[in-house]
């Protein structure tokens, strides 16, 4: 019989090597199949083939119930760790590892539908102008928020980018996203400039503390900017542009999607902007908007009120 064990770590293999996964999402898929086999193994459930559905249940009510030593997970994050689950068990039952696939049938938690937080452009403006100074470090960050806003791009992929992705004579970058899936993107004005002050007078300085580095962003150390490092730019600007409302590492990106909509942007233009798989994902920024339009008719309409 197949340990569980020995599974998943020819699935966590296969999703590296054969469907080339991202290094954060293999990451997540080894926490969470480690956390499920420590379930099985609980259970008395060593084999994979020994497992039922019952099993993968009682994994999904173990995660949404709280213990002494975690809280309860979120229906996101429990949802997370059944698609682990679930990819576990499909991987096993394709390969013959299994006869069945328990847990094809097993349904994540509901989850509240929730809008992307959002700020105005006079906000997104403020940020923006968040990281005064001449030095190294604030050309590159005024580079990565402009970049962050013009392009829509994760702070994954704005981190990810090398000197030569971004073409300023065409204008766009070249964002690589998600499942190893490349976008080519416009890039405005506004954004190049900053760009081009920092590879001009900000990332030599920078360069030379390294190894050669072709990242486009750098850190103090001349190596590439990490994804914590550019969420603490983030938040340092909003923190000295005085902007109230809480950021997150994809509130530029939010800002991206829901002011072009509200300029009349098509959805689909959108999400290929985004690289969202799926425009019902990129349809969530709809909502923000018709929120938008329904608080102004509130209070403008003279027959809204009453």
């Amino acid at each position: 019989m197949p340990r569980a064990a020995d599974v998943v770590e020819a699935f966590l293999h296969h999703l590296a090597v054969e469907r080339g996964s991202a290094a954060n999402t293999l990451r997540s898929y080894a926490v969470d199949l480690e956390r499920y086999r420590a379930h099985l193994e609980a259970s008395g459930v060593h084999d994979l083939a020994q497992v039922r559905e019952e099993h993968v249940t009682g994994f999904v009510v173990v995660l949404r119930t709280p213990a002494p030593d975690r809280p309860a997970l979120a229906a996101s994050s429990t949802a997370r760790a059944l698609a682990a689950v679930r990819g576990l068990h499909r991987f096993a039952a394709r390969d013959g590892l299994v006869a069945d696939d328990v847990a094809r049938d097993v349904a994540p938690p509901a989850q509240a539908r929730r809008l992307p937080r959002t700020l105005s452009i006079d906000e997104v403006d403020q940020l923006l102008a968040g990281r005064p100074g001449d030095d190294p470090g604030a050309l590159r960050d005024r580079a990565l928020l402009e970049l962050l806003y013009s392009t829509g791009a994760r702070i994954s992929e704005a981190v990810g980018l090398d000197v030569d992705d971004l073409d300023e004579r065409a204008r766009t970058v070249i964002l690589r996203g998600k499942g190893g899936k490349d976008r080519l993107v416009p890039v405005g004005r506004p954004a190049l400039a900053a760009v081009e002050a920092y590879r001009v007078r900000g990332r030599p300085a920078l360069a030379v503390k390294g190894r050669g580095s072709a990242a486009l962003l750098l850190n103090a150390r001349g190596a590439r900017l990490s994804r914590q490092s550019a969420f603490h730019v983030l938040r340092a600007a909003a923190e000295t542009a005085g902007v109230s409302r809480e950021v997150s590492p994809h509130t530029l990106r939010h800002c991206f999607a829901t002011h072009l909509l509200a300029g009349g942007a098509d959805v689909r233009v959108v999400q290929e902007l985004l690289g969202h798989a799926s425009v019902a994902t990129t349809q969530l920024y709809t909502h923000v908007t018709v929120d938008d339009l329904r608080e102004v008719y509130a209070t403008s309409h003279p027959r809204a009120r009453g």
